[in-house]
């Protein structure tokens, strides 16, 4: 059975925010049940509602005062290690996204330059219009065209050399 898509907008009928509350307290603090016993690892929460004075705390006074205590016993340098402020996410993700930028823009100017190069020997097009950059990018993909096809020879003579040789050995 397919969910209804949940609006993220503040509840303004106080009956049905405290319904809402009610329900999400209930499957936040299950959840955190669930991931103690199956991961066998400590938790805590404390939910502070407007409508009660003192905040519920899971599983209870002594369990989060446990885990309180364990967090602060351990050093700083290895509490913040694994933990990322959200500018430093957006510097990552901003120098990943340059990177595959600049990568997918040497691409797109290489197909560019092929392409190029395929109209320059069909005739369409004259490289006396080009400007020197175009030129040198021209001459690069070339060098680099002319250095395949040189190894694949290569590789093609050593193939043809290596059946005869071989055959040469039975008697």
């Amino acid at each position: 059975m397919a969910r209804k898509k949940v609006d993220f907008t503040y509840i303004s009928n106080p009956r049905k925010r405290k319904a809402a509350l009610k329900k999400r307290k209930n499957g936040l603090l299950k959840k955190i049940d669930e991931i103690t016993t199956l991961c066998g690892i400590q938790a805590c929460a404390i939910i502070y509602t407007p409508d009660e004075p003192e905040p519920e705390v899971w599983p209870s006074n002594q369990g989060v005062e446990s885990v309180i205590f364990n967090f602060r016993g351990v050093s700083e340098s290895a509490r913040n290690k694994r933990m990322f402020c959200q500018e430093s996410l957006l510097m990552k993700n901003i120098t990943l996204a340059q990177g595959q930028l600049k990568k997918l823009r040497d691409e797109n100017r290489k197909k560019e330059i092929g392409l190029f190069l395929c109209q320059y020997f069909a005739g369409g097009n004259n490289l006396g219009k080009c400007n020197i950059i175009d030129l040198n990018d021209i001459t690069f993909l070339a060098d680099k065209k002319l250095e395949e096809i040189t190894k694949k020879i290569e590789m093609l003579l050593v193939q043809e050399v290596t059946p005869a040789t071989e055959n040469e050995d039975k008697p």
